[in-house]
C-alpha cells in the first residue's frame, strides 16, 4: 500500500472475522525499540473514555476486540503483533488508530524499515505498508481500521508526531497528565571521585525504561495514561520514573515457597497434575495436552493469551482430547481439539503433541489439515519442543488451493507456553488466586524432568559431524550440515531467550542486524559459510531495561563460550576516573570477569580480569598517547558442553547456564550500582 491508500478486508479474505496487525522495524545497534498503542475512537474522532486507549499497562480490551499480543518471530525478525476481533468492537466505535511510540527523546529516524502488515484469521497477509518519512518525529500512526457501509477497511496512514505520545494522545481525546515525566540518571560516580579529578566533568544522563508501579491500583476507572517521553534536559533522579499503572490489581504468586510443614524430606508434596506416573512416550503427550487444554480452558487469561495470536475470537473456549475424525477408512484422532464460542460462531482448532525429542510427522500433520478443511474448521495448532524458524517449517504440509476454506498451521514450543505461564502468575497477574494456583500447578508441571515439556534440547545429528569437521578443518562452505547447525542454534538462542524474558518479566529478543528485506533462508547460509570458515557461532540479545545488548558466542575450535557486553565510555570526565567508576560498580561481579578497553581506530586495548584490575584500574588506561578510549567490554568466558543434547554436561545446558550467570552476576549488580550512585545536578548556564 502507500500513503493514504485503503482497502477493503474482506474484498481480500474471506476470514476477516479476526485480524492480526503487525509493527515491524529494524535497529542498527540492535537497541532500539518503540511502545505499540491502540485507540478506539466514537463517531466524533474522539476516545469515548481513557479506557479506549490500549496501551503496555492496559494491553487487552474486556470484550476481547482489542489485544496486544507483545513480539513475537517474523519473517524479517520480530515483530509487535496486535490482535483485533472485529466481530467484538462495539456499535459505537467508528476507528481504531494503530500507532507506535519511541521514548526518551529516541526518534524514529533512528529506526529502520518501519512497516505495518495485516494478516486475516489463517494467518494469510493481506496489506503491508512502510512509513518511509518518519525521520524527525517521536510517534507515528502506521494505520487505522474503520468502518464504512458496514464493512471493515484499513487505511495506511503514516503520520508523525514531532511532539511524541502526548501529542498523539491529545488529538484524540485522551487525557495526559504532565506532571507524570519519565526519564532516568546516569551518574558519574560517588562524591569523593567527583570532588577530585572529575569536577570537571558533568553528569552523564540515560534515557531509561520506567518501571509498572503508581496509583492505587484497586481503583475501577482508568485514571491514568502514559506520560508523555519527553527530550528534555538531563534531571538529576536517582532511578527510573514509575510508570503510571492502568489495570486493576492482579494476583501473582510470591517466588519464596512457604515453609513445609513435612516431616521429611521425603515427603512429596501431593500434586494436580502428578508426573510419577508417565511411563512412556505416548503417556507424556497424553497426559501434556490433557493438562495444558485444560488450564487454557479454566483460565481465561491464559487460554486466550495462548490462541489470539492464531486468529481466536474472544470468547467461550471449551478444550478436548482424543477426538475420533473421520478420515478416508481410518478414524484420526488428534491429541486436542480448541473451541472458542463467540456471538454463536465457532473457531476450531485441531492440536497435535508431541514430547521429549519426538519430532512432528508430516504424513500426520497433512492429514489433520486435510480433514480441518472438509470440516471447516480454523486452525490446526502443533506443540512439540521444537522452536520454529521462518522460511524453515518444522513440517511441509500441501494446501489445496481450490478449497475456499483455508486452514491455517500454526506451531507451538513448550519453551513459548511456560513463557506465557510465568509472565502471568510472575509478573502480570491473574483474575484470582484459583487460577494463580492452576498456573503453578502447570509450570511445575512443565518444569518436571519427567514430562518431556523442557523445550528445545538437541542440536540434531549435524552437530558431532561438524565439530569434528571443524577440529580437523575438512568442513567446507556449502556443507548442508553447518546449516543444520545454524538452525539448531537459532532455535536454541529463541528458546534462551524465552527462558531468561520468563524469569525477568521482561522483553528478551535476538538482535537482527542488517536489512530486514534480506531472506532469513539467505542469512543463515552466511553464517553457515561464516561457521566454516571461522568456527564461531555467533547471537546477539536485547533485554528491555538492561544497559545494552549481550552479545553469546560459542568458538567450536577452543570449546568455548563467551558471554559479554559493551559499556559506551562518557562524554565527560577523565579516562582514569571511567575505569575506577567501572571496576568499583562491579563490586559484586566474579573475580573471573574479564574487561577490555576499546580504543577508537584499534582492534582493541588492555584488558585483565576483575580481579588483577580491582587493585589498579589504571591498567585499563592505554599506554598509546591520544588514544581515544570508546568504551569497555564485560565478558565472562566458559568452557562448553561436547554433547549436542540437553544434559548436564551438554551443548544447550552450557550456553542457558552461561547467559544466565552472566546476567545475574554481572549485569543486574551493575545496573543495580548505577541506580544506587547519586547523579549530580547540572545547573543551567546563563
Amino acid at each position: 500500500m502507500v500513503k493514504g491508500s485503503n482497502a477493503t478486508l474482506s474484498a481480500l479474505s474471506d476470514n476477516v472475522g479476526s485480524v492480526l496487525v503487525g509493527l515491524r522495524w529494524a535497529s542498527p545497534n540492535g537497541e532500539g525499540d518503540a511502545d505499540v498503542s491502540v485507540l478506539l475512537l466514537g463517531p466524533g474522532g474522539k476516545v469515548r473514555s481513557d479506557a479506549d486507549f490500549y496501551f503496555y499497562n492496559n494491553p487487552v480490551a474486556s470484550d476481547g476486540s482489542v489485544q496486544l499480543l507483545g513480539k513475537a518471530p517474523a519473517e524479517r525478525g520480530d515483530e509487535d503483533r496486535i490482535g483485533f476481533d472485529l466481530t467484538a468492537v462495539p456499535d459505537d466505535v467508528d476507528r481504531m488508530v494503530v500507532a507506535a511510540s519511541r521514548y526518551g527523546g529516541a526518534r524514529f529516524g533512528e529506526l529502520e524499515d518501519l512497516t505495518v502488515t495485516l494478516s486475516d484469521g489463517t494467518g494469510e497477509a493481506l496489506l503491508r505498508f512502510a512509513v518511509d518519512d518518519a525521520e524527525s518525529v517521536s510517534a507515528v500512526i502506521f494505520g487505522e481500521l474503520y468502518r464504512r457501509d458496514g464493512a471493515w477497511k484499513f487505511r495506511a496512514v503514516g503520520q508523525g508526531y514531532a511532539d511524541g505520545l502526548a501529542g498523539l494522545a491529545r488529538d484524540f481525546g485522551v487525557d495526559i497528565d504532565d506532571d507524570a515525566a519519565e526519564g532516568s540518571a546516569l551518574d558519574e560516580g560517588t562524591a569523593e571521585e567527583e570532588d577530585a579529578a572529575a569536577d570537571a566533568a558533568g553528569p552523564d544522563t540515560a534515557a531509561g525504561r520506567d518501571t509498572a508501579a503508581g496509583p492505587d491500583p484497586a481503583a475501577a476507572a482508568l485514571s491514568a495514561v502514559p506520560s508523555p517521553r519527553r527530550s528534555a534536559e538531563p534531571a538529576a533522579v536517582p532511578g527510573p520514573a514509575p510508570r503510571p499503572r492502568t489495570a486493576k490489581r492482579k494476583i501473582t504468586l510470591p517466588r519464596a515457597a512457604k515453609k513445609s510443614l513435612a516431616e521429611h524430606d521425603s515427603w512429596r508434596e501431593a500434586r494436580l497434575f502428578p508426573v510419577s506416573a508417565l511411563k512412556s512416550d505416548r503417556d507424556r503427550e497424553a497426559r501434556a495436552t490433557s493438562v495444558l487444554l485444560s488450564v487454557m480452558a479454566q483460565v481465561p487469561e491464559f487460554g486466550r493469551r495462548l490462541v489470539a495470536g492464531f486468529g481466536a475470537p474472544a470468547g467461550r473456549m471449551e478444550t478436548f482430547v482424543e477426538v475420533s475424525l473421520p478420515h478416508g477408512d481410518t478414524p484420526r484422532r488428534p491429541d486436542g481439539v480448541v473451541r472458542v464460542e463467540r456471538a454463536g460462531k465457532l473457531w476450531t482448532a485441531l492440536v497435535e503433541t508431541k514430547t521429549n525429542g519426538n519430532g512432528l510427522k508430516g504424513e500426520q500433520v497433512q492429514a489433520y489439515m486435510d480433514i480441518a478443511a472438509r470440516r471447516g474448521y480454523e486452525a490446526v495448532i502443533t506443540l512439540s519442543n521444537d522452536v520454529a524458524l521462518e522460511g524453515s517449517p518444522l513440517v511441509d504440509v500441501k494446501v489445496d488451493g481450490r478449497r475456499k476454506h483455508k486452514v491455517a498451521l500454526w506451531h507451538l514450543s513448550w519453551a513459548e507456553v511456560t513463557y506465557h505461564a510465568q509472565l502471568l502468575i510472575r509478573h502480570e497477574g491473574v483474575g484470582n488466586a484459583a487460577h494463580a494456583w492452576l498456573l503453578q500447578e502447570l509450570l511445575h508441571y512443565l518444569q518436571h524432568e519427567n514430562s518431556g515439556c523442557h523445550g528445545f534440547q538437541n542440536m540434531g545429528p549435524a552437530w558431532v559431524p561438524v565439530r569434528n569437521g571443524i577440529d580437523d578443518e575438512t568442513l567446507c562452505q556449502g556443507d548442508p550440515r553447518a546449516l543444520d547447525v545454524v538452525e539448531s542454534w537459532e532455535r536454541l538462542i529463541r528458546q534462551v531467550c524465552l527462558g531468561l524474558g520468563g524469569e525477568l518479566g521482561r522483553k528478551v529478543l535476538p538482535v537482527q542486524r542488517g536489512k530486514r528485506s534480506r531472506d532469513p533462508r539467505e542469512l543463515r547460509r552466511a553464517q553457515a559459510d561464516h561457521l566454516c570458515l571461522e568456527g564461531r557461532l555467533q547471537a546477539e540479545l536485547r533485554i528491555d531495561g538492561a544497559s545494552g545488548v549481550l552479545s553469546v558466542g560459542a568458538d567450536l575450535r577452543t570449546g568455548r563460550l563467551r558471554v559479554s557486553t559493551d559499556i559506551p565510555a562518557p562524554d565527560q570526565g577523565y579516562p582514569l576516573t571511567w575505569a575506577k567508576r567501572l571496576v568499583r560498580r562491579l563490586a559484586e561481579a566474579p573475580a573471573d570477569l574479564h574487561i577490555e578497553t576499546l580504543v577508537d581506530g584499534e582492534t582493541g586495548g588492555p584488558r585483565g580480569t576483575l580481579e588483577k584490575l580491582r587493585p589498579e584500574p589504571a591498567d585499563l588506561l592505554p599506554r598509546a598517547d591520544g588514544a581515544r578510549i570508546t568504551g569497555f567490554r564485560l565478558s565472562l568466558i566458559k568452557g562448553m558442553g561436547s554433547g549436542r543434547g540437553n544434559a548436564e554436561t551438554g551443548f544447550i545446558r552450557s550456553v542457558d547456564d552461561a547467559v544466565q550467570r552472566f546476567y545475574g552476576s554481572v549485569v543486574v549488580p551493575f545496573d543495580r550500582a548505577t541506580r544506587r550512585s547519586p547523579a549530580k545536578e547540572q545547573v543551567p548556564s546563563g
